[in-house]
């Protein structure tokens, strides 16, 4: 079910229009496509960022009094660097029978069988690129960890995918690993220092040969 965002038409061009704009509690952006030429359009604050948080890969259908209502993805969102506020956001239109490339979120179902044995889950990749038709565009792919031991790893290749997505991701990117707990860790290294110091040295080559030689006299 896609999301459905309004949109404004905005004229505003220079930079101090664009923060009073924002000051007003909108978002300038920008929306194109091949059936709608590049337009300036300004989103309620909230509504993205609700959207931002919800689900930022979803089909939306963006109602734009000018232009009517049209299928459309976020192709790129600028924030601030520090406070990390939406300063912008571009909106791509969409055909729903082209496919399009997108990102999906990773779901990991159950807990795994080393976190239960003191190991420390990793998550290397919590999306997954993907490219589809709109409509098959999922919510989510997931992945059973609960069979995951300490050292062991899951990688895209391990992924159940439907048939009509094709995967863009690197199928030999790890996922998901299991960690030794530290502790162990440190004890294992302390215990090959402990019998490195306590083995007795060997003689250097040159002292060898000299008791060598002084024995054959």
């Amino acid at each position: 079910m896609p999301t459905t965002l309004k949109a404004e038409v905005r004229t505003t061009t220079t930079k101090g229009e664009r923060n009073q704009l924002r000051a007003q509690g909108m978002v300038p952006g920008v929306v194109y496509g091949k059936k709608v030429s590049q337009t300036s359009i300004a989103i309620d604050q909230k509504e993205l960022v609700q959207l931002l948080k919800s689900n930022p890969h979803a089909i939306i259908d963006m109602e734009v009094p000018e232009l009517g209502k049209q299928p459309v993805m976020i192709s790129e969102v600028q924030r601030d660097k520090l406070s990390r506020k939406v300063l912008h956001v571009d909106f791509h239109q969409i055909n729903m029978d082209e496919p399009v490339n997108t990102t999906v979120r990773i779901e990991f179902i159950g807990e795994p069988q080393g976190v239960s044995e003191g190991g420390i889950l990793q998550i290397q990749r919590h999306e997954l690129d993907i490219r589809c038709l709109p409509r098959d565009i999922p919510a989510s792919i997931e992945i059973d960890i609960s069979a995951l031991n300490v050292g062991e790893n899951k990688i895209v290749s391990e992924l159940q995918l439907p048939a009509n997505i094709e995967l863009k991701t690197d199928e030999n990117d790890v996922i998901a690993t299991i960690l030794t707990p530290q502790k162990e860790v440190e004890e294992t290294v302390e215990a090959e220092e402990a019998v490195a110091e306590a083995a007795p040295e060997e003689p250097a080559a040159e002292e060898a040969a000299e008791e060598k030689a002084e024995a054959n006299a």
